[in-house]
């Protein structure tokens, strides 16, 4: 008989199943639970936050929590475990469990619920929790109501390992109903099982073996000398995507969420202006291609997406998820491959003409040539994200935020191989959490920096509230435009009245008394020479600030529009 773990509790029913399912959740790799304050979750969290493994963070806003649980997950890779109350809390989990679904995210959400004789009955807090995030939690389960037997002990381990071990492919859901006592009352109800078997055995459950299967590939006897371009999508993992390319000749275009892109092997032709170049006409037919590997997700740049579907290339795309991820329902071969089975399938995939990566190359140069004139516009938006991209550096984490930021992340970053890793919430592509996301990714240790737009952080000022939590560094750089900067390149931008009012929507948000009330340090920079400033003394100090950088979004759509077009005749004036 071995002795009782510490992490078990036998003081009632349901500390004892809480605690097995900590330590099963443990021992399944969760290292973070985030959790929101309630009753009905007593026991999970009271489980949770004696676990010595197993680092806990109270986050008041449900909807803040599963972003910083969010951001936890993306910058570790293990699994975060969500906890709440019943009732309406757990549905302000829903756009964090979407985006988590889209990017395939490992987040295991564990909602209290009240018993079933508790339900449809005007209980208090009481709601159908049952299938909550329907189709975006890839695994359901309501758990057992909690019984102190070895029988549905083996039921909730095995259970909740398969749980973590499904949150591979994205988030989970596991709903549990709690009887009272909720709290950690002595009662005598499990005291009989703490000497009623070999714990360390109940829990030493084996690993399966790993096998690793290579699919078969249908590309390698089509391949011959055709022009193949590489497309290094926002979540694929492989920074040395320029070597494996250079070998064959083919170039890569590296979405700046790519770590070919900041992170790079300085290999090959990585191309960073491709939105510009795909621009102009005469280039997009000169750089016609047979074959598009795409690497991971397709990036967001519409020039690039109307390219590909104008000329129709075959196109295989390399993935790791499952699920059809052609947005562009073209010709597609999917492969599920990890970067290692990538490189022995294409060991014998034949190389692309000389020209082909030369012409790529000269067409970068001309555009980058172009797009230097970013220095002449000292206010522009685009330059104080290319003055973030040039100044951070490896073993710092940048995140961006979707609609404008991470535009002009995708036109203004340069190429690198000593920069910032990259994170986004590019799975939905929305606004939501982006503050608490930030937070999450920043709390995993690395320093970070968070590049977004004054909407998409109003968007999300409850995030605030976790600074006092947090453990590591975030300094957050907001471009405030006084509105939605990414609206003034849609078409409705020209029906004024009432663009302004409903797609721009305009605030008037004072920044440095919103931080004041947070107790968050704040300052203004004017120009990118004074951000680089900033960031370099600062972006390491332990805690929350922010910088806050003041531009004219009607002016910043002309210029942007204006760089673009001129890098855009570079390239195609160099490809003649």
């Amino acid at each position: 008989m071995v002795a009782v773990m510490t992490p078990l509790d036998f003081r009632n029913t349901n500390t004892l199943w809480c605690s097995v399912l900590a330590e099963t959740l443990a021992r399944r790799g969760v290292k973070h639970a985030v959790i929101s304050p309630g009753s009905r979750s007593t026991p999970l969290t009271m489980a949770l936050v004696r676990h010595p493994d197993i680092a806990t963070t109270p986050v008041l806003d449900e909807r803040s929590a599963a972003f910083f649980a969010l951001g936890l997950a993306k910058q570790t890779g293990f699994p975060v475990v969500l906890v709440c109350t019943s009732g309406t809390a757990g549905a302000h989990y829903l756009p964090a469990v979407i985006e988590a679904r889209e990017s395939a995210v490992p987040l295991v959400v564990i909602t209290a619920d009240r018993p079933p004789e508790l339900r449809d009955c005007a209980s208090g807090q009481t709601i159908d929790q049952q299938k909550l995030f329907g189709g975006f939690a890839g695994f359901y389960h309501e758990l057992a109501v909690p019984e102190a037997s070895l029988a549905t002990l083996r039921y909730l381990r095995q259970t909740v390992a398969h749980a973590v071990e499904r949150a591979a492919e994205g988030p989970v859901h596991l709903n549990a109903p709690f009887r009272d006592p909720l709290p950690p009352i002595e009662d005598g109800s499990a005291a009989g099982l703490a000497g009623a078997g070999d714990w360390e055995a109940f829990f030493n459950r084996p690993e399966a073996g790993a096998v690793a299967v290579v699919a078969g590939s249908p590309v390698g006897p089509v391949l011959s000398s055709g022009r193949v371009a590489v497309i290094a999508g926002n979540d694929w993992p492989h920074a040395a995507i320029g070597r494996w390319a250079a070998a064959r000749g083919w170039p890569v275009l590296a979405d700046a969420l790519s770590p070919a892109r900041l992170r790079g092997d300085g290999a090959g032709v990585v191309v960073a202006a491709y939105d510009a170049i795909l621009r102009d006409r005469r280039a997009a037919e000169t750089l016609r291609p047979d074959w598009v590997f795409i690497l991971g997700e397709i990036p967001t740049s519409k020039a690039l997406r109307q390219w590909l579907g104008a000329h129709d290339p075959q196109v295989v795309q390399i993935t790791a998820k499952a699920g059809n991820r052609d947005g562009l329902h073209g010709r597609t071969i999917t492969l599920r491959l990890s970067p290692g089975e990538l490189d022995r399938v294409a060991a014998d995939w034949t190389a692309a003409p000389t020209e082909w990566s030369a012409q790529w190359a000269r067409a970068e140069a001309a555009a980058q040539g172009a797009l230097a004139k970013l220095a002449a516009a000292p206010r522009f938006e685009g330059t104080f994200t290319r003055a973030v991209t040039e100044v951070l550096s490896d073993g710092q984490v940048l995140f961006v935020a979707s609609s404008m930021p991470v535009r002009d992340l995708e036109y203004f970053a340069p190429v690198r191989t000593d920069g910032p890793r990259v994170l986004a919430n590019r799975g939905a592509n929305g606004i939501d959490g982006t503050l608490s996301t930030a937070l999450g990714v920043a709390h995993a240790g690395q320093p970070a920096v968070l590049l977004t737009g004054d909407l998409a952080l109003l968007h999300d000022t409850n995030g605030f509230l976790i600074a006092p939590k947090l453990r590591g560094s975030l300094t957050v750089v907001v471009i405030n435009n006084r509105g939605g900067g990414i609206f003034g390149h849609l078409p409705v931008a020209k029906f004024d009245p009432p663009f302004e009012e409903y797609w721009a929507t305009p605030q008037q948000v004072d920044f440095g008394r919103l931080c004041a009330a947070y107790a968050v340090p704040h300052q203004t920079v004017d120009t990118p020479a004074a951000l680089r400033v900033a960031l370099q003394t600062q972006s390491e100090e332990p805690g929350l600030r922010l910088i806050e950088v003041r531009t004219d979004r009607t002016l910043d759509a002309a210029t942007r529009q204006r760089l673009l077009g001129e890098a855009a005749a570079a390239a195609g004036d160099a490809l003649g």
